[in-house]
This record gives structure tokens, C-alpha cells and sequence, in this order.
């Protein structure tokens, strides 16, 4: 299983990258927008032009560091080196959760991975097979799922709703 984990993971550190680059590019566009998009008088007239490409481009900064702080995070996380887990193990930091659940339109399946990082990332398996959400330590699944083991059942609230997910497998 570790095999599929460095998969999701890959993958994962691949969407931060490209979130990085696309973040600086569009700092980049926006610092280049505030120099040269109004003319010397446009700006003298209106210098909220300047300052709101320049008030963009912060932002944009920042969404970049963001992401570099995550991928240092992932990257120390993969460098500890991941857990071996057994189907008897307890839900941890790098494994890879199986759950279910049943409401009204019958019983439903959800795979999780817990990661430090990108939560809420939909990441799909090798071939397509199936998809996996990230989940962190902090959110409410993560929380919840942490310590758990296979048969274990769990409630957790999602967007006000209630759920109580029976975790089938850890891996």
C-alpha cells in the first residue's frame, strides 16, 4: 500500500506545484498590470488602478508562499518516511481510509487519505481507478477518523449535517 500512498502523494505534490506556478505568474501579470495598464495621466487621475493590480498581486504573493509552505510540509512528511499499516492498524498521518455510510439513497462508499496537507483535494487513482479526498489532521474527518481503527464507527458533521461513517479499512 505504500506504493498507491507515494501515488496519491505524487500527485498531490504535483497540484501544489502547479498552484504555486500559477499563483506566481499571476503575481507576476498583476505587478506588470499596475506598472503599464493606465497611462502616466490615468494614473495621476485614478491611481486606485495602481493600487488595486498592486493589492492583487500581494494576494497573489501570498497564495504562493502558501503553497511552498506546503510543499515543504509534504515534503518533511514523506522524508520521516511512511507508516507501515496493517488492516489492524489505527488510522494515522499517510494512511489511506475506507468508510461507509447509509441515508436515504441507500448505502454509499468514501476513501480518504490523511495528509498534512491539501485538504479537500479530490485525487485520482492510478489508471482512473476511483477517486480519494484529502483529508488533515485538523478537519473535522480527519479528527474524527484519527486513532480509528476497521469496524470502528464514527460521527462527523459535514457542511451542518450529521454522518456516522463505519471506517471498513485502513491502509
Amino acid at each position: 500500500m505504500a506504493t498507491l500512498t507515494h501515488h496519491f502523494i505524487g500527485q498531490l505534490r504535483n497540484e501544489i506545484v502547479q498552484k504555486a506556478a500559477l499563483a506566481g505568474r499571476a503575481e507576476a501579470d498583476a505587478r506588470e498590470a499596475a506598472r503599464t495598464m493606465a497611462t502616466e495621466s490615468e494614473k495621476k487621475e485614478d491611481g486606485r488602478v495602481a493600487i488595486e493590480f498592486g493589492n492583487l498581486a500581494k494576494g497573489h504573493a501570498a497564495r504562493s508562499r502558501e503553497a511552498q509552505k506546503e510543499l515543504q510540509l509534504l515534503d518533511t512528511f514523506v522524508q520521516r518516511g511512511l507508516p507501515e499499516l496493517s488492516p489492524e492498524s489505527a488510522v494515522c498521518l499517510g494512511a489511506i481510509v475506507d468508510v461507509a455510510t447509509e441515508d436515504e439513497r441507500g448505502t454509499w462508499e468514501r476513501t480518504f487519505i490523511i495528509l498534512p496537507v491539501g485538504a479537500a483535494t479530490e485525487l485520482e487513482g492510478p489508471g482512473g481507478d476511483g477517486f480519494v479526498t484529502v483529508v488533515t489532521p485538523a478537519s473535522p474527518v480527519g479528527k474524527a477518523l484519527l486513532g480509528r481503527r476497521s469496524g470502528d464507527v464514527v460521527d462527523v458533521t459535514i457542511n451542518r449535517e450529521p454522518f456516522e461513517w463505519e471506517v471498513l479499512s485502513v491502509s
